[in-house]
């Protein structure tokens, strides 16, 4: 079991966080982050999440018009947004990810279905994904206040 210390940083004392300092976020903490979390377990291991790192004021100005009014002040303060997103065509990666190398028919033009298995194993990275920022001494705010039509809109015309 983990011990104390570690639960505390990583849940116990874990809360969303909406005051940013202007410190840019380091790359290595990015990538360490992103190496505890990358094998967590998820459906035949499609590991749909991906991210998209918004560090310049530019970046994050492109979201402006997607983003909640309790979200908008934070969102443009922090020093790095992270949007988590996913990919539905992850069973391509399947081949090389998954034991059984008939998964990819489980997913590869079944619609509805491979959507819903994206956006569920997509989300449940994300949680891996602040878990694993909390372990390497990051704060973080997760937010689904924003427009996805918006968002989508602003980064993949």
């Amino acid at each position: 079991m983990a011990d104390e210390k570690t639960l505390d940083l990583i849940l116990r004392q874990a809360r969303s966080h909406g005051d940013f300092s202007d410190r840019p976020v380091p790359e290595e903490a990015l990538r360490a982050a992103h190496d505890l979390m990358k094998w967590g377990p998820t459906s035949a291991n499609s590991q749909p999440m991906r991210v998209l790192y918004l560090r310049s004021k530019e970046s994050r100005e492109k979201l402006r018009p997607a983003l909640g009014p309790t979200n908008l002040e934070k969102t443009m303060k922090a020093p790095l947004v992270a949007l988590v997103a996913y990919d539905t065509r992850f069973w391509e990666h399947l081949p090389r990810m998954f034991y059984n190398p008939q998964a990819i028919n489980w997913f590869k033009d079944k619609g509805a279905h491979t959507e819903i298995t994206a956006f569920r194993n997509g989300t449940l990275q994300g949680g891996y994904f602040l878990l694993a920022l909390r372990a390497v001494g990051l704060d973080c705010g997760a937010m689904s206040g924003f427009d996805n039509a918006k968002a989508d809109a602003a980064f993949f015309p």
